[in-house]
């Protein structure tokens, strides 16, 4: 494993990871903080060498020009802190920004870093000011070393110290806020180390609906029967965009359902933003898609909204024969952004 002189950790090191939890634990002796829409970081410093590395291990430096530029600048020789890169985007957190970095082309990469420069959301610390481990220290003595290290950072505009409260009803509120910049809350135990690659921390999402037009559908992979519905909303200009998909069928299901939506094919399908260019109504690969009238409405469960558009696939609830296709719109994913961060940069 590769490490920086003088630090105690590998840049290897996986991070602590959390499991997907129903509900915020009520019992004292937990932390909530926001879950941020980015890409989760550590970021090591040992002198004039920085490294940002991605959950996976692999490097970010490369595509975060600016914030391995803005570490290297900051009054302190030696870290190693966890945090989160996001990309604020008229008032809330992009993260199709996010995903534009991870760009081939060097000079695209730093063209998108002046237009669009990434804040480092910190949340733990990782090593002490004499360079020793802090993963086996509990998470109230971490959070004393990062407040102490983030104080030093003067002069530091992209960087901010996530929010935090063991108040449930601070938390709760909190989730409420869930839809353009945060994505849920996490819980951590104010007791514990830092578990490194184990999921010792909870997430929780709070799980909404929407009611969906069905625009058109894809095939399974090698087979002649449906795979996935692709779900449209209707913009302010009356067009259909593709906001996302739902491939939560039984295979009870598929048959019926397949020779129902066939009997469907043909229609305009999405006139606004589509998935790619439409295929002709065939059962060829998977990435292809079959339009369809626009007859059909869907209620779907959902985590996340980015862009307009889900973040991760659907569950289907129920087919919606009473409601009217033209009655679906994008209002129901659009929320207020989130403001935790506030203007708050440095100490």
């Amino acid at each position: 494993m590769s490490t920086l002189p003088g630090l105690p950790l590998p840049l290897e090191f996986a991070p602590m990871e959390a499991k997907l939890a129903q509900s915020l634990p009520a019992e004292p002796g937990w932390r909530f903080e926001p879950k941020w829409d980015g890409f989760r970081c550590l970021a090591f410093r040992s002198g004039d060498s920085v490294d940002l590395r991605a959950k996976s291990g692999k490097p970010l430096a490369r595509y975060f020009p600016e914030v391995e530029a803005m570490l290297r600048a900051l009054p302190v020789e030696r870290f190693i802190l966890d945090g989160e890169l996001t990309i604020p985007v008229g008032g809330e957190l992009s993260f199709d920004a996010l995903q534009a970095r991870l760009h081939p082309a060097e000079s695209r990469v730093r063209k998108l870093a002046a237009e669009t420069p990434a804040v480092l959301v910190l949340f733990d610390c990782l090593m002490d000011a004499d360079g020793e481990s802090l993963v086996d220290t509990p998470l109230a003595e971490r959070l004393k070393a990062l407040q102490r290290v983030f104080k030093r950072f003067k002069g530091a505009d992209r960087i901010r110290l996530s929010p935090g409260t063991d108040d449930l009803t601070e938390a709760a509120a909190w989730l409420a806020q869930t839809g353009a910049a945060l994505d849920g809350v996490v819980a951590k135990r104010l007791d514990g180390p830092y578990a490194s690659g184990e999921r010792a921390m909870l997430k929780i999402k709070r799980l909404r609906t929407a009611d969906c037009v069905v625009g058109g559908f894809r095939y399974a992979s090698d087979s002649k029967q449906v795979g996935s519905l692709l779900l449209g909303l209707y913009d302010e200009a009356g067009k259909l965009d593709h906001v996302g998909y739902t491939s939560t069928i039984s295979n009870a299901e598929r048959p019926a359902l397949t020779e129902m939506l066939e009997a469907r094919a043909g229609g305009l399908g999405f006139t606004g933003d589509a998935p790619g260019g439409p295929s002709r109504w065939s059962n060829g690969r998977s990435a292809e898609w079959t339009p369809l009238k626009t007859e059909l409405v869907v209620e779907v469960r959902y985590d996340h909204v980015t862009g307009d558009r889900f973040r991760h696939g659907t569950t289907l609830l129920r087919w919606r024969p009473d409601k009217a296709p033209h009655q679906c719109t994008l209002a129901q994913l659009r929320s207020e952004p989130a403001s935790l961060l506030g203007d708050t940069t440095s100490a």
